[in-house]
């Protein structure tokens, strides 16, 4: 059989890791997330790196002029990156052959860009609940918007350790970026006070 040409997978031009959170469980007051690692072109979601990594879910990102074009009841669906862009939630793990400083500079610059995009998340398979198959219906996600709906040093410490990194220190560096205006209560999980 001849090689496949992964023509989608060349697209592929990000790295992010984060927390997403459980929309629907939100809504009750539950807060429960599960770890994502995105590779982006459109976003893949895994649980984690390693090889055996299970595909977990997709995440969209558009611009906010797209954003705006949509109508009211689609724009629920989509949750803004802000809070996971200045909280240092959102990395871009460092490749080999990079300085430190390298690749803060990168990093930087990819935040400039994600901080004014809009995404909409689905997962499939809920690992955390101990699912061993993609199970059920799939859930729609959102993403907290300030630091009172999870403790983000509990929720970071895993990936803080195995990435070399601090949420805060990023947070800290991030501090001056620049966001748009948001429209909480157009998007996924603004009725729940303080998720979009």
């Amino acid at each position: 059989m001849a090689d496949p040409d992964y023509k989608p997978f060349k697209s592929i031009h990000e790295f992010l890791t984060a927390v997403h959170i459980y929309a629907d469980e939100a809504k009750q007051g539950v807060t429960r997330y599960v770890e994502a690692t995105h590779y982006c072109a459109h976003c893949l979601i895994y649980d984690s790196h390693e090889q055996d990594a299970k595909l977990i879910g997709v995440e969209y990102m558009v611009s906010k002029e797209i954003y705006d074009s949509f109508e009211p009841g689609e724009q629920k669906l989509w949750h803004s990156h802000e809070f996971e862009v200045k909280s240092g939630m959102l990395i871009l793990p460092k490749p080999a052959g990079y300085t430190d400083e390298e690749w803060e500079t990168a990093e930087l610059h990819a935040m400039e860009e994600i901080i004014h995009l809009y995404g909409k998340t689905w997962h499939f398979w809920q690992v955390d609940a101990g699912h061993e198959y993609p199970l059920g219906h799939p859930v729609l996600m959102g993403s907290a918007i300030n630091a009172d709906q999870l403790d983000l040093s509990e929720a970071m410490a895993k990936r803080n350790a195995l990435f070399g990194v601090d949420h805060e220190n990023k947070a800290k560096a991030r501090k001056g970026l620049q966001s748009h205006q948001i429209h909480p209560s157009k998007t996924v999980l603004a009725l729940i006070g303080g998720f979009c």
